[in-house]
């Protein structure tokens, strides 16, 4: 097996915003090469120590996708056969779209072919368990310690699609959702994902959920997730479409019958979505959103109050924000 390589030369302030820019048309689970030193959250991950005299971090990163290469020269991204130029083409479409919101360095893109590797189960070696609070995420081929059998656990893999709760962005998302769910809480998550904050909103004691999302990946994704944890198929319930802009998706999500809603996405697309998920949300349901780099949080900000929302309290991880809200009226 083959594997076509697509390297992107960028800074390291826009590795997040790219990956999740290139997930959207199917380049999943990106590589990254940067100086950036580790945290020592990171450190304890990887079992790895850096050495204090390592290289400087010169704010250059590289993003490496790869793409399976089929026997007739020809690859496939998101279940559709495709060509490397086309696949090349709308990198460098969405790479230039980027430049017109943000700084992303050269943005160049080269495309390389790579002999046979086990993507998948490489992430074996730097995936292990970890904790969010008194919450454990643990992969299938790791066994739960005699001392952690008392904690509330998470059964997760990592794979090439999806997060695995690592991310500041959903450690926000989830702490923020403890302090509003209830027994009679029915959620909505926008950009459901691996269904992780609905399973765990679920797993606080949650009544019901729905999620949305527009990658029909999801659909397997969210099914082995639900399966692991001992999630009934009835409680969590997934809809594939565009919330945005599909009157039929929003039909079928329902009006004004969500204590939470929860949206874990980019700002540019929280922005959008702030005014039409109002219809969504019960008189006094809470919205948390999450996803937003730090110097895009007074766009997100403005859109919950332009919305008619109350802003109820904005939270940060690092560089990421969430900001919560709530609608009275």
């Amino acid at each position: 097996m083959k594997w076509m390589k697509f390297r992107i030369k960028t800074i390291t302030d826009a590795e997040d915003i790219i990956i999740s820019t290139l997930y959207d048309i199917g380049l999943e689970g990106a590589q990254i090469e940067d100086k950036v030193p580790l945290t020592a959250a990171e450190k304890e991950q990887m079992f790895v120590d850096i050495l204090p005299d390592g290289p400087e971090d010169d704010g250059i990163a590289y993003l490496s996708f790869f793409v399976e290469e089929k026997d007739d020269g020809s690859l496939e991204v998101n279940g559709e056969k495709t060509t490397v130029e086309e696949v090349l083409s709308k990198v460098k479409a969405e790479l230039e779209e980027l430049r017109f919101f943000m700084e992303i360095g050269e943005g160049s893109v080269s495309v390389d072919e790579t002999e046979d590797i086990d993507w998948i189960n490489n992430w074996k070696q730097y995936f292990h368990q970890f904790t969010i609070d008194d919450v454990l995420v643990i992969p299938s081929w790791e066994e739960v310690a005699q001392e952690d059998k008392d904690k509330m656990i998470l059964h997760i893999d990592p794979g090439t699609a999806f997060g695995t709760g690592m991310h500041d962005t959903t450690q926000l998302c989830i702490r923020q959702l403890r302090k509003f769910i209830t027994s009679e809480t029915v959620l909505l998550d926008v950009g459901t994902g691996s269904g992780i904050l609905a399973i765990l909103a679920l797993m606080f004691g949650a009544k019901k959920a729905i999620g949305t999302d527009l990658d029909p990946c999801a659909i397997e994704a969210v099914r082995e997730n639900k399966e692991v944890n001992g999630i009934r198929p009835e409680d969590f319930e997934l809809l594939i479409g565009n919330i945005i802009t599909e009157k039929e998706i929003q039909d079928q999500v329902g009006y004004e019958c969500y204590d939470i809603v929860v949206a874990n996405i980019l700002a540019d697309v929280l922005v959008p979505l702030t005014p039409v998920i109002v219809h969504q949300l019960k008189k006094g349901g809470i919205y948390i959103t999450s996803g937003i780099i730090d110097d895009k949080e007074s766009v997100v900000v403005e859109a919950v109050k332009a919305a008619g929302l109350e802003l109820l309290e904005v939270t940060y991880q690092g560089e990421w924000v969430s900001v919560t809200a709530r609608k009275n009226s």
